[in-house]
């Protein structure tokens, strides 16, 4: 029973400190607030299952980070020079239907990914894509010269 109490005591607490961070879809999140959300749940599953024999340590821990989480997510609002440092930055992974393999090895990204990622936004050949980005959260956004002169908003076709 005291295991039940526990983990309903967690979940309350987990859910007002999920609201308290704010909305924010899974697609959104960083790599590394991933990790630390992998991490939460460690340390809430010692707090439940007793292993840590304190609820309040597992409180504590998760207070802590959720406190970083939303300093750190205000610095980044507020500041736009740490922005960067905190979030990340775009960069260039084609340009001018050329993939950049230089940028590619430092992001760690195939040709075959960034290929396979193309074509999930309907794009069949890089040399048609006048510019991809990889964004800070992960994902690519690529422009076709279409794109760019407005004639085809939002299409994906290349050019």
């Amino acid at each position: 029973m005291e295991i039940i109490l526990r983990a309903t005591a967690v979940y309350f607490f987990l859910f007002l400190t999920a609201r308290s961070v704010g909305k924010r879809e899974l697609a959104e999140m960083t790599a590394f607030e991933l990790v630390l959300l992998v991490t939460m749940g460690d340390l809430i599953q010692q707090g439940v299952t007793q292993e840590d024999m304190s609820v309040t340590g597992a409180f504590l821990a998760v207070t802590t980070i959720t406190f970083w989480i939303v300093v750190l997510g205000y610095l980044a609002f507020r500041f736009r020079r740490v922005r960067p440092a905190l979030e990340g930055v775009p960069v260039v992974v084609i340009q001018r239907g050329q993939p950049q393999l230089e940028v590619l090895r430092v992001e760690r990204i195939t040709l075959d990914e960034l290929k396979e990622a193309a074509r999930n936004h309907g794009l069949a050949d890089l040399a048609g894509i006048d510019l991809a980005v990889l964004e800070p959260d992960g994902t690519f956004s690529f422009l076709t010269a279409i794109e760019q002169t407005g004639t085809a908003s939002g299409d994906k076709r290349l050019g």
